[in-house]
């Protein structure tokens, strides 16, 4: 009986392990919606180009340039952190900065994927992002949230008028089937 006790107590601690190896990846470096116990722990990793969304815990570098068109660039691009698409302003720029990063179909696959945008559904009018760009904090907040076709582009041009943010991910999360798409607006203080 003891036998099979230990048996059943190494299947169950091998099982966990198969199901949390991905979070344990030495590739992925930004814990995807980690908890959060006081502001402090949403700190930038860097101020030179990153993201902070409170609402969500989301922090991450983000990769600047990155070509939307070739997953040779994008894909290692998104192991680091969120993307930028190439030909989009940037955050000191008029227009709008187009962000992308992957989204997962289940919580535990977040860190593997590096899944940084895995919760931007949650955000809604009126929510805050911080883009932190060559050492200035710079504050959007959101207006608007659609699901669109994987083709549209509409998003990667000027949108309106002032500074604007798109953030996108795969729609469902863990599918290519169509994208969300968060858009934000630069704010004062």
């Amino acid at each position: 009986m003891r036998r099979l006790s230990n048996v059943l107590v190494f299947l169950g601690i091998a099982t966990l392990a198969l199901i949390f190896a991905p979070v344990l990846k030495e590739e992925t470096i930004y814990r995807v919606h980690q908890i959060v116990k006081t502001q402090a722990d949403l700190t930038p990793p860097n101020k030179d180009f990153s993201i902070v969304i409170p609402k969500i815990d989301a922090v991450s570098p983000i990769i600047a340039n990155v070509d939307t068109s070739d997953p040779k660039n994008y894909l290692p691009a998104l192991k680091r952190g969120v993307a930028h698409a190439a030909g989009t302003s940037l955050p000191d720029e008029e227009g709008n900065v187009y962000l992308f990063a992957h989204s997962t179909d289940t919580f535990y696959n977040a860190s593997y994927y590096n899944a940084v945008f895995y919760l931007i559904g949650k955000l809604n009018d009126g929510d805050q992002i911080s883009i932190f760009y060559k050492g200035k904090e710079i504050k959007y907040e959101v207006y608007d949230k659609k699901v669109v076709s994987p083709d549209s582009s509409q998003y990667f041009g000027k949108i309106g008028d002032g500074k604007t943010l798109t953030l996108q991910t795969c729609y469902p999360p863990g599918t290519t089937l169509k994208r969300l798409v968060v858009l934000a607006r630069e704010i004062s203080d």
